[in-house]
């Protein structure tokens, strides 16, 4: 995907980049216009400093009602922080206090999950910038005003923003998606080529599933909120962009409605062209999806297309020809795995050619009926926030607890360090030099650390080669131009880079970010190239006491496993059990002709109900299985003495993964059937007790006459699928507490 589309072209028009010009605008405008409208260069900074705390907040994604409470919540907590380290600032000992108390508390909004981290983040931030030169009392409540101006600027110019371009969000977050599906698609393209271990495509394949789901989730949170309502101009657009969705979501559906048998078909044809066609199938597929996503982006009509015509004729005569040399007679097995290959193949390329033209200006419209439209909201994001969930993680035994004490306890050491530097150097410039930037030593610190182990550690890595580019990237600019215009010129690309890139590329992020403040300080300060060298000493110091804080109670992601694994076994139950209420309902409903009208309405509400739940079943089962494939991953960057289980855990990734894929294909087959034979009756019913733990023993034979012989593989699969999870599970350690989200 990357050759076809350059991840340059894919980035300029992505949220990412549109949210970055979003959030430097807003931070640089305060700057702008009180220091070059009024010559207020020092209160512009300050504003600009409020205004950059908020735009911490603001990042794309997510839904946007909860963004804007996230931004007023940040503005009041964080002129507080202003206020508070502003007070405390010209009294050493009290701010020695204050700074590792804010740590911890701040650190522990990572309970509220990631927007609730960039709250606390944000403040943390407003923090160390006002502990950065002491201040007079009289100076503190005006300080504290300038902050909150900034920040109420900021979330004001935002809001404008969002409401004038609310289409252009929406586009942007489905592409990102679609961007997502079609690395997907690749991801699974590779598992027809021979030449490629299957272990690694599905780790490969695991990876990129867990992205899509955290990018399908966050563009649902941003698509369905406001549904079509009524005919207009906005309606339709609306209309074009959830179609576009809706087929996004049914072209997942139709290629993880079951799972194949790639090791049958590598083994039992290693050299044939049939897997040829289907990786190039996919291959052209994923390529067409990723162009529907540029164009979506670029909010351009999709005229380019990769035709998939001839591989799927020539994967149709391949299959002839082997149906002529008794491939059906001699391996049914395998010659119903090609068939379904097939089809599938054909139905995710009619899906994919109908969102292509659901951007198309005389692209039909989908009414939309009001039972589903209130259905809809059940797959968004339900994100409570409880002072509770802060004290009751107040405990050793909380990972997040652990996270903010980590926090405080390195910041303290960072603010002692500093304190002490007078009395180790001799030379007292280069001491006081770097007492007076303790707070770039504390902001590297609660940059760099993260609840998990190897996040810190894979920052830490980032955030010194980024600072360490960005230093001599900043002296170069000094000793090749004295040009102001020039300088500020490289500030402003480097404000937007630097918010934009942060959550794509953090060392670049870093870069740019580094070579945006010491320009910062060149405006402050003119001529004072020394910050340079401060700045990267400071940060070097930082990296290295959010290293040695790390092994301080740190929580190891194999603590957290059981939980997860447990999760995911529990979500894909659920998703059975709802399936098949749904199935029985779908059959009552047939054979309920004769019930009165009152009877019938209903049941057909009751079917409604059971297939909206068994959706939803299905979105917290891609869920339930990202937090673990994440955790498992993270797992995986630690070091090798923490990685417990390794093989079990792998194969309850694999495992859950087909049990998954297999239900999705059974149900709709077992909703279709007039009846279910006893056969398949208990290779439910055993499949169910399997996922509950407990042992069972699925029939050897079931049923396969007919219809039912669509049935045999996904069911035996899915039992299979079942015994081995609930075999890998009993060598893990037991857990002792209910499965909660992962720190991520």
């Amino acid at each position: 995907m990357a050759s076809a589309i350059p991840q340059l072209q894919r980035f300029l028009y992505s949220h990412y980049f549109f949210g970055g010009l979003r959030q430097s605008a807003g931070t640089l405008l305060p700057v702008l216009v009180l220091g070059w409208g009024f010559q207020l260069y020092s209160i512009g900074m300050i504003a600009a400093v409020g205004a950059m705390c908020v735009a911490i907040i603001d990042q794309p994604g997510g839904p946007p009602r909860h963004r804007t409470n996230e931004m007023l919540g940040g503005i009041l907590l964080g002129s507080l922080t202003v206020a508070i380290t502003g007070f405390a600032s010209s009294h050493p000992i009290v701010i020695w206090l204050i700074v590792p108390a804010f740590c911890f508390l701040f650190s522990m909004f990572t309970v509220f999950g990631r927007r609730g981290g960039l709250v606390g983040f944000a403040c943390l931030l407003l923090m160390t910038l006002t502990m950065h030169t002491p201040l007079p009392p009289q100076q503190v409540l005006a300080h504290t005003f300038y902050s909150l101006m900034g920040g109420t600027f900021y979330f004001v110019f935002s809001y404008l923003l969002s409401r004038l371009f609310w289409y252009r969000e929406k586009q942007q977050a489905l592409s990102v998606a679609l961007f997502a599906t079609a690395d997907y698609l690749e991801a699974r393209s590779d598992f027809y080529d021979v030449s490629l271990d299957l272990e690694d495509c599905y780790r490969r394949l695991i990876r990129t599933q867990s992205a899509m789901i955290d990018k399908h989730q966050a563009a649902r949170d941003v698509i369905l909120r406001e549904l079509p309502r009524g005919k207009g101009r906005r309606d339709r657009r609306r209309m074009a962009v959830l179609n576009v969705f809706a087929g996004m979501v049914e072209l997942l559906d139709s290629l993880v409605a079951t799972h194949t048998d790639y090791a049958t078909l590598r083994r039992e044809l290693p050299d044939g062209d049939v897997l040829i066609f289907a990786q190039d199938t996919l291959h052209k597929l994923a390529l067409n999806v990723g162009r529907i996503a540029l164009d979506i982006s670029r909010n351009r009509q999709t005229t380019q297309r990769s035709r998939v015509k001839a591989e799927l004729r020539a994967f149709e005569y391949e299959l002839e020809q082997y149906r002529n040399r008794g491939l059906q007679r001699d391996q049914p097995e395998v010659y119903a795995l090609l068939v379904q290959v097939l089809r599938r193949l054909r139905n995710a390329t009619r899906v994919v050619d109908r969102m292509a033209d659901q951007m198309q200006p005389a692209a039909p419209e989908t009414s939309i009926d009001s039972r589903r439209n209130q259905s809809m909201g059940r797959f968004l994001s339900r994100d409570k926030l409880r002072i509770g969930m802060l004290t009751s993680n107040l405990r050793l035994t909380s990972s997040h607890f652990r996270y903010a004490l980590r926090v405080a306890i390195a910041a303290a050491t960072g603010m002692t360090l500093t304190t002490l530097l007078p009395f180790v150097f001799v030379d007292e410039t280069a001491a006081s030099s770097l007492t007076a930037h303790s707070y770039w030593i504390v902001l590297t610190i609660v940059v760099i650390m993260k609840p998990g182990f190897a996040a810190t550690r894979q920052r830490n890595g980032w955030r010194l080669s980024g600072t360490l580019l960005g230093c001599g990237l900043a002296f170069a600019l000094f000793s090749l131009t004295k040009n102001l215009e020039v300088y500020f010129a490289v500030l402003v690309a480097a404000c937007v880079l630097g918010n934009s890139l942060v959550q794509t590329n953090y060392m670049a992020a870093a870069l740019f970010n580094t070579i945006f403040v010491l320009l910062g300080f060149h405006f402050l300060s003119p001529g004072d190239h020394f910050v340079i060298g401060e700045r990267l000493l400071d940060t070097v110091i930082g990296c290295g006491l959010a290293l040695l804080c790390s092994y301080i109670l740190p929580w190891w992601e194999h603590s957290f496993m059981t939980p997860l694994a447990l999760a995911a076994r529990a979500a894909n139950r659920d998703y059975l059990q709802k399936g098949l209420r749904y199935a029985d309902l779908s059959r009552a409903q047939r054979d309920a002709k004769d019930l009165p009208p009152a009877e019938q309405i209903k049941l057909d509400a009751d079917t409604n109900e059971a297939l909206v739940d068994w959706r939803v079943a299905r979105k917290n089962v891609d869920i339930a299985f990202s937090n673990f494939a994440s955790a498992f991953y993270r797992m995986m960057d630690e070091p090798s003495s923490r990685q417990k289980n390794v093989p079990e855990l792998n194969n309850l990734l694999i495992q859950n993964h087909i049990l998954a894929s297999q239900i999705s294909a059974a149900i709709p087959v077992l909703a279709s059937l007039p009846a279910v034979p006893e056969g398949i009756e208990k290779t439910l019913r055993a499949t169910e007790i399997l996922l509950q733990g407990d042992a069972a023993d699925p029939p050897a034979s079931i049923e396969t006459e007919g219809e039912l012989a669509t049935l045999a593989y996904p069911l035996r699969q899915m039992a299979k699928a079942a015994q081995l999870v609930r075999h890998e599970m009993r060598g893990l350690p037991r857990a002792d507490s209910p499965a909660a989200p992962s720190p991520a």
